[in-house]
């Protein structure tokens, strides 16, 4: 063969291996290894999802490029091929990412170090990716991806520092650290232990005498004595049915443009007493899913179907009442799906999951278990309350009877007032009027028509005080939530329908292009029902399916969400999508063995409360050495124990427990805080905010009426959510508007006010005992040297200020302030009590 023969056969050789894998490397999806899809699921889809398909999937195609299947990869665009599998160096997305040529991408700035070479391994790896043909098969075996799969219960894994370890959970980040050559912070002192503890369990700060307690208890088991006493307090159920509520959207008006009040209150309270019994999570999903199907069910079994009635209602003139109800199913399928199965099982409502394996089918059949439902309101009187419920019941109607009376005499008297309104006129006071009432006006009396004669008594009506305000009062009474209305007794829930309604696909989501009729199902992706005692499954078997020890999703979901709470991250970031497009959990191993302990407890939430609050893990200090802060800025690693600022109510929380002022009653109805003017005039609805007086005005922020269209000022500033959707993780942000509001807002005024005055009366004539006490109030601990001068500063310019100006000093004073109070020396203690309840650390947890 001559010399130019062989280079010609060289050449060829050399392009065919330029455009074929590696030796040995898998080209087809059916025979990638299970290893090497779980690669792809756990290191490059999420890679791609977030880098990269916003501009190069199916539709946009950016350059001729889709990224979104293995398909459109080897395809490529405008360019040429996108990736030559088993061969990293001659791929041009390779080339792009670690921007050694023309093309940079992603054009907002370049991958990650590790993000580079997990890409580059999966292209040696000839691109792994998951046969998705057989996911949307009937009888197909469960996904690959991770959170599919059953929890695995892992055994304790050994760590060197062994010392460190109070529980299985510090085994577990021990040894992550280990691998990293990483060691944790230390055990924070025992002051910041007990404050931390009881804003993580009751959502309330300490007392001195609470902090001295715990502080000279030197036995062993001190903190675990702690923790129990804590887990005991009714509390607790607030604080953690906070949390619940957000996931639950509760709210006390309808939503949308009317946003009527409604009556939820009696849900609220049914979640803070299930959680204070420690319930079995269990059987706390069963009873709000499906309480109402329960044999012999009880009414708090039915109250508690509330979950699902939480969903807005629209109440606008013209509305189709059949699509806000299919649009009302839509919400609870979405919900459900999010938390208690951390999918976003709504993205199949219009098609096929773009990305998990969920079907546009499977979605309809989820959604025909919510179908088939009544709404009905009934009456809760438990039978403690009977008595006072007749009385308020008699009160109520002879109130509402007086009203309307005075209302028809006011309307009797209609003539003869007119007639006196118009002779009081002055051609001045008529150029005021609208046109219509100037031009009836104009007409003398007896040649007005009936028509005339109405618009102005209904013009006169809207500008008689004494009418309107009968008018307004009468609707207080009617929707007003309190104790003294019998409406109060009553509760939202869900009932089965006798005759059910056929349920159908509704091509791209529209209730009006019904598709094939399907019955109740759950994706086949998870296990299949089990121990069926119907013909047709209904909600109490959805319920029961979801907590079965087989779902392998809910307790994982769950257990990640405490986590979160505690953590400020949980161990799966995206809290609200375990899919293939949310992030891989930071400690799989560890998630998987706190789902599997969560169930071998009895699904008590109590117990792994315990298990994470006594963990060395938990107790660590929030402050941060260098080579972590270096190595793990975002704590993923669990070195140390974050530094959060609480959530909104407990902020307000907080003031009011410092200042004295909290009421600690549990339950009961939606209060009325004061909040500035008018805010809720601002939106449509009935609901008329009546500012509360006596106890009620310093209720705990759980208890504050939430108005969707227009929600209280003071808690949506720290990030409260609307309650339009569920939330399973709150932003937290840091905004200017936030300081304005605890320096400003009335509610941390008055409480500045009753800290002064309780720093004046609890610790006379000793100013410096004074701070310490109020400091201690505040952060659970003493001042240091810096902060004891400059609070004392501020003192003593506060009280110079105001000695030469009693009277500035004098309406700085609250109402019930004893006589006895010197008004100068009260407002410098105003000035610093308005600091400390100001600090950064007063308002976050440690």
């Amino acid at each position: 063969m001559s010399q130019s023969a062989v280079r010609y056969v060289w050449i060829l050789f050399s392009l065919t291996l330029s455009v074929l894998p590696a030796f040995g490397q898998q080209t087809s999806p059916d025979s990638f290894s299970t290893e090497a899809v779980q690669f792809f699921e756990m290191e490059i889809r999420p890679l791609l999802h977030t880098h990269c398909v916003a501009c190069h999937d199916d539709q946009k195609r950016t350059s001729g490029l889709s990224l979104e299947s293995r398909e459109g990869i080897l395809r490529g665009g405008n360019r040429g091929p996108a990736v030559v599998p088993g061969q990293p160096d001659h791929s041009r997305l390779v080339q792009a990412i670690q921007y050694t040529g023309d093309l940079k991408m992603p054009p907002t700035g370049k991958l990650k170090d590790e993000q580079i070479v997990a890409l580059k391994r999966w292209v040696t790896l000839g691109l792994p990716w998951p046969d998705a043909s057989a996911l949307q098969k009937r009888n197909a075996p469960a996904s690959s991806h991770w959170s599919f799969r059953p929890p695995v219960r892992y055994p304790e894994p050994e760590v060197r520092m062994s010392a460190l370890v109070r529980d299985a959970i510090d085994r577990f980040i021990l040894a992550r650290l280990e691998k990293e050559g990483l060691k944790p912070s230390p055990e924070a002192d025992k002051a910041t232990l007990i404050r931390r503890l009881n804003l993580d369990l009751l959502g309330l700060p300490p007392g001195p005498a609470e902090i001295d307690q715990f502080l000279a208890d030197k036995n062993p088991g001190a903190y675990e004595r702690l923790v129990e006493r804590l887990l005991a307090s009714p509390h607790y159920g607030e604080r953690w049915g906070r949390h619940w509520l957000d996931v639950a959207r509760y709210a006390d008006t309808n939503g949308f443009g009317f946003d009527n009040p409604r009556v939820m209150w009696r849900y609220r309270d049914w979640v803070i007493q299930a959680l204070n019994r420690d319930m079995p999570f269990d059987q706390f999903v069963i009873e709000q899913l499906a309480g109402d199907l329960l044999p012999n069910a009880t009414g708090n079994q039915k109250v508690a179907t509330g979950f699902h009635r939480n969903t807005m209602i629209n109440e606008e003139g013209g509305v189709d009442q059949e699509q806000y109800r299919v649009e009302a199913v839509f919400v609870r399928v979405k919900t459900t799906g999010a938390v208690f199965l951390g999918l976003t099982i709504g993205c199949a409502q219009c098609h096929d999951h773009k990305y998990d394996p969920i079907t546009q089918r499977e979605f309809y059949q989820l959604f025909a278990f919510f179908n088939n439902q009544d709404e009905p309101i009934i009456r809760t009187v438990a039978p403690t309350e009977v008595p006072h419920y007749r009385q308020i019941t008699s009160d109520f109607e002879l109130e509402k009877l007086r009203l309307q009376e005075e209302i028809a005499k006011r309307n009797a008297e209609m003539g003869r007032l007119l007639v006196e309104w118009e002779k009081g006129l002055t051609p001045e006071n008529k150029k005021g009027l609208p046109s219509n009432i100037q031009a009836i006006l104009k007409i003398s009396p007896e040649q007005r028509e009936l028509i005339q004669v109405e618009d102005l008594e209904k013009y006169y009506k809207e500008s008689d005080t004494v009418y309107q305000d009968r008018l307004r009062a009468l609707q207080l009474l009617a929707e007003t939530p309190n104790t003294h209305n019998p409406n109060q007794y009553t509760a939202m829930v869900l009932q089965e329908k006798d005759s059910p309604r056929e349920t159908h696909v509704l091509v791209r989501g529209d209730f009006l292009k019904p598709g094939v009729q399907v019955t109740p199902g759950v994706p086949a992706v998870l296990p299949p029902l089990e121990d069926q005692q119907r013909s047709k499954p209904n909600r109490l078997d959805l319920a029961r399916w979801l907590v079965s020890e087989k779902n392998p999703l809910t307790a994982r979901v769950t257990m990640n969400r405490l986590w979160q709470h505690y953590f400020g991250r949980g161990l799966v970031k995206t809290s609200e999508d375990f899919g293939t497009q949310g992030e891989k959990p930071s400690h799989p191993e560890l998630l998987d063995w706190l789902a599997t302990e969560f169930v071998r407890q009895g699904w008590s939430l109590k117990a792994m409360h315990r298990l994470i609050v006594t963990s060395a893990t938990y107790r660590q200090s929030s402050q941060v050495s260098q080579a972590l802060k270096d190595r793990d800025p975002e704590n993923i690693l669990l070195g140390r124990s974050p530094r959060l600022r609480v959530e909104a109510e407990i902020v307000r929380d907080i003031a009011l427990t410092v200042s004295g002022l909290i009421n600690p009653q549990i339950g009961g109805p939606s209060v009325f805080p004061p909040q500035p003017p008018e805010i809720t005039d601002l939106s449509r609805g009935n609901l008329i905010w009546v500012t509360a007086t006596g106890k009620d005005r310093d209720r705990r922020g759980l208890y504050t009426i939430w108005k969707r269209t227009s929600p209280y000022p003071g808690l949506t500033v720290f990030d409260a959510p609307s309650a339009d959707e569920t939330t399973v993780r709150r932003i937290r942000s840091n905004t200017p508007m936030q300081a304005l509001t605890t320096l400003n807002d009335e509610v941390f005024v008055e409480a500045a006010q009753a800290f002064a005055l309780r720093l004046l009366q609890e610790v006379p004539g000793d100013d410096s005992a004074r701070l310490r006490y109020g400091f201690r109030l505040c952060v659970a601990r003493e001042p240091d040297s810096f902060e004891t001068n400059t609070l004392v500063a501020v003192l003593h310019n506060g009280i110079n200020q105001f000695k030469p100006n009693p009277k500035a000093a004098r309406s700085l004073l609250p109402e019930h302030a004893p006589a006895e109070i010197d008004p100068a020396r009260f407002a410098g203690w105003f000035g610093v009590s308005r600091v400390m309840l100001n600090l950064d650390e007063t308002i976050t947890r440690e």
